[in-house]
């Protein structure tokens, strides 16, 4: 299946740069597949188009500010004292205590340490089996989120263009943002109130959770020709034995599981065997879902408009066809529908 198949044309100034303010303003389009029928709603409605005892489930990650401008140590020389360079150090995974997996933007080498103001805070420990590079940071747990807070940026899509870095870190998380983790939002998840949440429960829809750490890799495009050549970065996932227990009841009722984006969709898939029913889960994932995959557990997915030739896109696609999403696509582009993380909202039932 050919990469540029995925691919569709969006105007530039669809490309939202501000959330919906309150988060439930969005737009939300609706495809019924049993109708195969394209509503046109707000978000706060979400409730029309749900039934009691649907299963909602969501991604609780939480996005932690991964981005850090640190220095390298100044040195001496005969003409005088220098300071040392600026680098960017992206962190991407937490290895063990202190010790993280890393980008850094800049020319370094092991050994090197890094400092924040007059401090040494970390030092360059050697290359990962990914080829970045390692670094040990000297800071305790507590210490180490205090540092964060202060020096930390909450990184963003490139196509946000905001230099408000207030705004970013207050809407770029979701209200029930809970395991901290993320380099990036589940971004479906962005326009749930915790208003609107509390009327879903009353309404009779069961609310679950699951821990996807969405990585870097969410903002790559599928560069290989053939999306079959293409492999999927590993996030890590968590699902627990008592969601398990009651999403695998769920089923069993015939309750629809919709899953709150494409996260939440990828822990569930991943967790389920060939017999339909889910596992507790605490590992690496890397599912790469596309047309042709047979969907084992979820029935239906609240999730954004995603990037072209993205594997974002191509999940969406496995669930309801590659011709049919790019009619959507085509749909929401006529409606002017906002695009990307801090856009508009699509169901599929």
């Amino acid at each position: 299946m050919q990469t540029k198949s995925f691919n569709y044309n969006l105007p530039k100034n669809l490309i939202a740069q501000t959330p919906a303010s309150p988060r439930d303003a969005s737009r939300l389009l609706i495809y019924n597949r049993g109708e195969d029928k394209i509503m046109h709603d707000k978000f706060y409605n979400l409730i029309r188009y749900l039934q009691p005892e649907d299963i909602l489930v969501f991604n609780d990650t939480k996005v932690f500010p991964a981005r850090l401008i640190l220095q390298k140590p100044a040195f001496r020389q005969v003409q005088g004292v220098y300071g040392g360079g600026r680098v960017e150090v992206f962190l991407l995974q937490n290895l063990s205590r202190g010790k993280w997996e890393c980008l850094i933007g800049g020319k370094v080498e092991t050994g090197l340490d890094l400092f924040a103001g007059n401090k040494n805070i970390c030092k360059i420990i050697g290359k990962s089996k990914n080829e970045n590079w390692i670094v040990q940071f000297s800071l305790n747990k507590k210490d180490f989120d205090i540092f964060l807070n202060k020096y930390g940026q909450t990184p963003i899509p490139p196509y946000i263009k905001t230099k408000d870095s207030k705004l970013i870190r207050q809407k770029y998380q979701t209200v029930y943002a809970h395991k901290k983790g993320s380099v990036a939002a589940p971004t479906a998840g962005l326009h749930f109130t915790k208003q609107l949440l509390k009327e879903l429960n009353k309404f009779g829809v069961q609310l679950e959770f699951v821990t996807l750490h969405v990585g870097l890799g969410t903002f790559q495009p599928v560069k290989t020709e053939k999306i079959e050549e293409h492999k999927l970065h590993s996030e890590y996932a968590i699902l627990n034995k008592s969601v398990c227990q009651r999403l695998n009841q769920a089923k069993q009722q015939k309750r629809r599981i919709i899953a709150v984006g494409t996260t939440s969709a990828r822990v569930l898939e991943a967790a389920s065997g060939l017999d339909g029913k889910l596992k507790p889960l605490s590992n690496w994932i890397n599912l790469f879902i596309y047309p042709g995959y047979k969907f084992r557990f979820i029935n239906g997915l609240l999730t954004n408009f995603h990037l072209p030739k993205s594997s974002l896109l191509m999940l969406v696609a496995g669930l309801i066809g590659r011709k049919k999403i790019l009619q959507i696509y085509q749909t929401a582009i006529e409606k002017k529908y906002r695009f990307y993380s801090f856009g508009d909202a699509m169901l599929i039932v």
